[in-house]
C-alpha cells in the first residue's frame, strides 16, 4: 500500500458529492444491523423460542449476504455501480415491507424471509459501495478513505439502536412479564398480536424511507463505471484470487470478524440477563439497562473508527489491525472470567477495538488487485459476512447447553453465557495473526 503521504487527499474535490452519497449507504445498513440484533431476544420472548431457534434471525439476516454477494458482483461486472445500488435499495425496501404480512401471519419463518430479502439488497449495496469508495482516489489513501466512509456506519448503528429501544423494546408487553409461558393461551395470543405489530411498524417505516432514498439516487447524477473493452474471463479472475494468499486469508479474517462482532452485539442482552438473575434477590439492585450499554458500545465503536482513520496516517493497516485484535482479545478474556458489571464493561470495550477491523481487513485484502479482480474479490469479502449467521448460532448452542436459560450451568467455573464468548476470543486471536502477516510479510 506504500508509504502514507500527509499531502495526499483522502477524497479529492472532484468526487466529493458522489463520495457523500455513497457514504450515506453505509449508515443504511448500519441501521438495519442495529435494529435486527435486539430482535433475537425479542422474538425469543414473543414467540417462545430457544436461544438456538431465535438465532435464525441472524442466520436469515447474514445468510442473505452470502447468497447474493457473488450474483451482485457478477451483475456489476456488466452494469454500472449506480444500477447495482438501485437494485440493492429496491430489495432492501421490499424485505422491510414484508414485515407487514409477516406480522399478520404470526409466523417466525415469514419474518426471517423478510430479513433474508432485505439483506439481498444490503449485499448489492455493500458489493457496490466498498470497492467504489476504494477507487475514489489514490491507492495510498484507499484504506483511510474506506475507514472514513465506514465512519457513518456506526451513526446508523446508534440510530437503529435508539429505534429498537424506544419504538420496539420499550413497547413490548412480553418483555415486562417474568414468565410469559405461564400465562393462559388466550392472554399470550393477545400479547403476541400486539408485540408483533410493535416489531412490524419500524421495519415498514424503514421500507418507505428506503424507497425515498431510491428516488434520490434515481435523480442524482453520479459518475459510475463499468468494465470497458474485453473483460478477463471469470475463471481466470477466480484463479488469480485463489492464488492470492493476502486475499484468501483476508476473506477468512472477515468471516471471523463479522462473526465476532455480531456475537458481541447480539449476546450482550443474554449477558446482562445473567447479571440480573445473579443479583435479582439483592436488596436495592436495579435491573441492568442493557440498551444503555449497547448504546455506549456503539458510541465507542464510532469514536474508535475516527481514531483508527487518523492513526492510519502514521501506521500500516496490518500493524494497527494486529494491535486492535490483541486489545480486543484482552477485553474478551475479561468478559469471560470477570463476572458481573466489570465483565459487562469489558464486553462493551470490545467495540472500541473492533471499530476499524472490517474496512481495514477489506482494504488489505483488495490492496494489490486490479479493478476487475476487486469487483469479484469484493463479493468474496461481502460473502464473508456469513460469519454473522454461523458463529452466533454456535454461541447459542453453547448458551443452551444447560437449558433455554442463560446461566443454567457452569463451564470452567463461569456461567455458560460467559464461557460462550470463547468463540469471539478465538476469532480475534486469528485476526491478530492476519494483521501481523499483512504487516510483516506483505508490508501493508
Amino acid at each position: 500500500m506504500g508509504e502514507y503521504s500527509k499531502e495526499t487527499p483522502i477524497v479529492s474535490k472532484q468526487v466529493i458529492v458522489p463520495f457523500i452519497l455513497v457514504t450515506l449507504l453505509f449508515a443504511l445498513w448500519g441501521f438495519a444491523n442495529a435494529v435486527t440484533d435486539p430482535m433475537v431476544n425479542a422474538f425469543k420472548k414473543v414467540l417462545e423460542l430457544s436461544n438456538v431457534q431465535a438465532s435464525w434471525v441472524q442466520m436469515a439476516f447474514y445468510g442473505g449476504y452470502f447468497c447474493m454477494a457473488l450474483p451482485a458482483a457478477l451483475f456489476m461486472r456488466k452494469y454500472s455501480y449506480k444500477v447495482g445500488v438501485l437494485i440493492g435499495l429496491g430489495l432492501y425496501a421490499s424485505g422491510a415491507l414484508l414485515f407487514y404480512p409477516a406480522a399478520v401471519s404470526e409466523q417466525f419463518w415469514f419474518f426471517c424471509l423478510g430479513l433474508y430479502v432485505l439483506t439481498f439488497g444490503l449485499a448489492f449495496l455493500e458489493t457496490a459501495a466498498n470497492p467504489y469508495i476504494l477507487a475514489m482516489g489514490s491507492k495510498k489513501t484507499a484504506t483511510q478513505r474506506l475507514n472514513l466512509a465506514q465512519s457513518l456506519n456506526p451513526v446508523g448503528l446508534i440510530a437503529g439502536l435508539l429505534v429498537a429501544k424506544y419504538f420496539i423494546y420499550d413497547k413490548l408487553q412480553s418483555d415486562d412479564i417474568t414468565d410469559f409461558g405461564a400465562l393462559d393461551e388466550a392472554k399470550r395470543a393477545l400479547i403476541r398480536v400486539a408485540d408483533l405489530a410493535v416489531i412490524r411498524d419500524p421495519y415498514v417505516i424503514l421500507g418507505l424511507v428506503i424507497l425515498a432514498v431510491f428516488v434520490l439516487f434515481v435523480i442524482s447524477k453520479m459518475p459510475q463505471t463499468k468494465a470497458e473493452g474485453q473483460m478477463p474471463s471469470l475463471g481466470n479472475t477466480f484463479g488469480e484470487l485463489a492464488k492470492n494468499k493476502k486475499y484468501i486469508y483476508g476473506v477468512i479474517s472477515q468471516v471471523l470478524y463479522v462473526g465476532a462482532q455480531i456475537m458481541t452485539w447480539t449476546y450482550i442482552y443474554q449477558y446482562a440477563e445473567a447479571i440480573d438473575l445473579a443479583k435479582i434477590n439483592t436488596v436495592g439492585y436495579e435491573k441492568v439497562d442493557v440498551f444503555f450499554y449497547q448504546l455506549l458500545a456503539f458510541i465507542l465503536f464510532t469514536v474508535g473508527r475516527f481514531i483508527g482513520t487518523a492513526l492510519l496516517r502514521y501506521m500500516k493497516p496490518g500493524k494497527l489491525l494486529m494491535v486492535s485484535a490483541i486489545l480486543a482479545s484482552i477485553f474478551v478474556i475479561g468478559t469471560i472470567f470477570v463476572e458481573g458489571m466489570t465483565g459487562l464493561y469489558c464486553l462493551v470495550g470490545i467495540s472500541f477495538c473492533m471499530s476499524l477491523m472490517f474496512p481495514t481487513i477489506y482494504g488489505i485484502a483488495l490492496d494489490d488487485l486490479t479493478e476487475e479482480q476487486s469487483k469479484v474479490g469484493s463479493a468474496g469479502l461481502v460473502m464473508a459476512i456469513v460469519g454473522g449467521a454461523l458463529l452466533p448460532m454456535l454461541q447459542g448452542i453453547i448458551i443452551d447447553a444447560g437449558g433455554h436459560g442463560v446461566s443454567d450451568t457452569t463451564m470452567m467455573g463461569v456461567s455458560e453465557v460467559n464461557f460462550s464468548f470463547i468463540l469471539p476470543l478465538c476469532c480475534f486471536i486469528l485476526i491478530a495473526m492476519y494483521g501481523r502477516m499483512a504487516f510483516k510479510k506483505f508490508n501493508v
